[in-house]
């Protein structure tokens, strides 16, 4: 891997990260509204669906220059998102159903059109299919008396564009993506935001061309954006870490397009698709890893719900040990509610936590009581309980046998000014629809303090 690095150019390296990089970013920005807007696959639409605007281009041009290619596919692209719109509102069908239509007949025009010149003028659809970033850096201009490749100054000016149109009309992006019922009560054009985006997402499409092709654009487009929506739930941060994401896809995919092959003897592979792989890679992370949404986070938050439910059961349990007994008392382990349908490891777990915090000991037997902090704590779940029995059995006209059941789905959830509202709720009172007596919700020290004085 690292003989494969050694021959490794700053300028021809260095280039096609920075190419791939501002395209990441150039796509990243206006893919973040996408996904909100649940329109992943317009991107596809529009990056398949420019190619008649390149043949129609040199065809009428006769020329294989940036300018005329450029315009004729955001022409079509633009055209793409009006034909969707069109035939989602006249066929009466989703979004999704109108794009296949619409890009499909496109795409397959493009290819044949394409097919057609390219017996009279060097074309490679493969090129225009899948890009050829490695390449880019050959084809320079001076800008500021430096050399630099001709497609990163446009990717450049197509990324600061998307930035000024993300920062100029971030309220009626956000407001037209999350509500466009609401955004257009509002007196924002949720339909005008609507085109001015797609004519953007079209315009980066085509300038993304060179860099990552036609195929790969919606991975630079879609992918980090969607990674990020798995990081966080906040759009600024959304958007911010969607551009970290795509600068690293582009660094990632050009050293292990490189290196990652010549491990196992192979030669270098297409920098582009190396691109996409790593940002499929970095979203498969934020699947497995985000803090919220992630796999194993989810996984560790229903174990620390289950274990913290066992917990309070286990106080629960011995509560009311302690009330039928009339002062303190003891069970062994095997016999508390709660912890004796767990595993061995999550009964470990969720009794070991309760010796640390103090909430109950053990004897040299193995039996548990409560401690004072304990007993507060199970109190407290215990009050829960009742309370929810008695606002259930006056509201929800339960049958007593259900009340039990019931109520103990809602203790683990209900904290003490939740308590206080069903205790007013209830008409504060003083025994549960079974005759036992709701706790009352001081502490044993404030109580004792009470008495004192």
């Amino acid at each position: 891997m690292i003989d494969a690095l050694s021959n490794w150019d700053w300028f021809l390296d260095g280039w096609t990260i920075g190419v791939g990089a501002l395209c990441g970013v150039a796509c990243a920005l206006l893919g973040n509204f996408l996904v909100l807007r649940k329109m992943s696959m317009m991107g596809d639409a529009i990056s398949h669906a420019v190619l008649p605007g390149l043949a129609v281009a040199f065809l009428i041009t006769g020329s294989r220059a940036s300018v005329p290619m450029f315009v004729g596919a955001a022409a079509v692209g633009v055209l793409t998102a009006l034909f969707t719109e069109w035939v989602r509102g006249y066929g009466k069908v989703d979004e999704g159903a109108s794009m296949g239509v619409v890009f499909t007949a496109l795409f397959a025009l493009g290819l044949v059109l394409i097919v057609q010149a390219a017996d009279t003028v060097e074309i490679d659809p493969g090129c225009v299919l899948y890009g050829l970033m490695e390449f880019t850096p050959l084809d320079t201009i001076m800008l500021l008396g430096v050399e630099v490749p001709r497609v990163a100054v446009v990717l450049g000016v197509v990324a600061l564009l998307n930035l000024l149109f993300v920062l100029a009309f971030y309220k009626e992006l956000k407001l037209s993506s999350f509500d466009p019922q609401l955004a257009t009560t509002l007196g924002v054009n949720a339909r005008l935001m609507h085109y001015l985006l797609m004519t953007l997402v079209a315009v980066t499409a085509v300038a993304s061309f060179e860099a990552v092709g036609n195929i790969l654009v919606v991975a630079v487009l879609i992918v980090p954006p969607a990674a990020a929506y798995l990081l966080t739930d906040r759009l600024p941060v959304m958007i911010a870490l969607s551009v970290v994401l795509a600068i690293v896809g582009a660094i990632v995919g050009h050293v292990g397009a490189i290196a990652v092959p010549a491990a196992f003897g192979f030669g270098s592979v297409s920098s582009a698709g190396a691109m996409a792989v790593a940002l499929g890679v970095l979203l498969g992370l934020s699947a497995l890893l985000g803090p919220r949404h992630g796999i194993v986070s989810k996984a560790v938050g229903r174990l620390s719900l289950s274990l913290r439910i066992a917990r309070e059961d286990v106080l629960a349990t011995l509560y009311r040990l302690e009330e039928r007994a009339a002062g303190p008392a003891s069970v062994a382990v095997g016999d508390v509610g709660g912890v004796a349908h767990l595993s061995a490891g999550r009964r470990r777990l969720a009794l070991g936590r309760l010796s640390r915090a103090g909430l109950v000991d053990r004897d040299t037997v193995g039996r548990l009581s409560l401690t004072d902090a304990g007993r507060d704590k199970a109190r407290q779940v215990v009050r829960s309980h009742r309370l929810w029995e008695t606002y259930l059995d006056q509201n929800a006209s339960l049958p007593s046998d259900q009340l039990h059941l019931a109520a103990e789905r809602l203790e683990h959830a209900t904290g003490l000014d939740f308590q206080a509202a069903l205790e007013a709720g209830a008409g504060m009172p003083a025994v549960d629809p079974h005759g036992r007596a709701i706790p009352p919700r001081e502490t044993s020290q404030e109580a004792a303090t009470g008495r004192a004085t």
